[in-house]
Parts: C-alpha cells; structure tokens; sequence
C-alpha cells in the first residue's frame, strides 16, 4: 500500500530536520510509540502500541536508515511483528524537507507499506484509514511542537 503526504511548519528546515532526526521528539509525535532505543548510528529499535479494528497490536519495530542527505533527505526502512502474533508490518519510506520563503518548511514523506498477518484480513481499506488517521495525529504533533518553540 503507498501512502503519499505533505504539510507545511514554520520552522526552517534545520531546526525542522535537527527535531525530527532525535529519537526523543519522535516518541512525543508518534501515536502509541512507547520507546525509542538507538542501536547505532542507523539503526533503531521501537516499541509501537496500536489498535486496528477490534485486534490491538504491540509491535517491536527495527528502523534502518538506508541514506542520509542532511538536511533535507532521508530513506530508511522498518520492519516489526506483534508480539502477540497479530501480524507483521514492513514499510520504505523517504522523507523530504524543502525550503520555502518565511523560514517555513515543506515536509513531504512517502511510503511503501505492506501489513501480513491476522491485522491483513481487515483489508486495504480499513488499514488505510488507520494510518490516515495516525497520520494525521503525527503531523499535528510535529507542527504543535515545532511550531511552539
């Protein structure tokens, strides 16, 4: 499933990668994240709570960035499974920030995300309209925080 997404923050676009490059502020925007543990200077591992229809889903996900061009580049790719077995989840994204005038910031990110197991048999559909909706939540956060300080 491809999901596509884009939104403006008055922030610059170093102040906007610096917050969203530290594991820390990731937690605070990331619905049901619970952890972020750095394993190395690529590699990641989290802890993500979610509920997908009536099945809830705590899944281990490990993050690798796969190419770094700071500040306005980045590919990394996660995969995890639920630790009750629910299902598994592996996902490519890359994540764009662009300049614009007033010190304001074009985020742009787009994902190849693909959901097996039993939180499948939900369909696109509803899967997509999950991550619609955690979507939404995370851009708010970003530009609640950034936007604020």
């Amino acid at each position: 499933m491809k999901i596509a997404d884009s939104f403006t923050v008055k922030s610059s676009v170093k102040k906007s990668w610096d917050f969203l490059f530290d594991p820390e502020n990731l937690i605070s925007c990331i619905p049901g994240c619970e952890k972020v543990v750095r394993i190395d200077q690529n590699n990641y591992i989290s802890t993500v709570k979610i509920k997908v229809g009536y099945i809830p889903a705590k899944f281990k996900i490990k993050t690798t960035i796969t190419e770094i061009n700071a500040p306005t580049h980045l590919s990394f790719i996660c995969r995890g499974e639920d630790k009750g077995k629910a299902g598994f989840v592996s996902m490519d994204s890359i994540l764009h920030l662009k300049p614009l005038s007033g010190d304001m910031t074009e985020i742009a990110y787009t994902s190849d995300l693909n959901v097996v197991g039993r939180l499948s048999t939900f369909g696109d559909r509803i899967i997509k309209a999950k991550v619609k909706q955690l979507g939404e939540k995370f851009k708010e956060e970003i530009k609640f925080k950034l936007e604020r300080g």
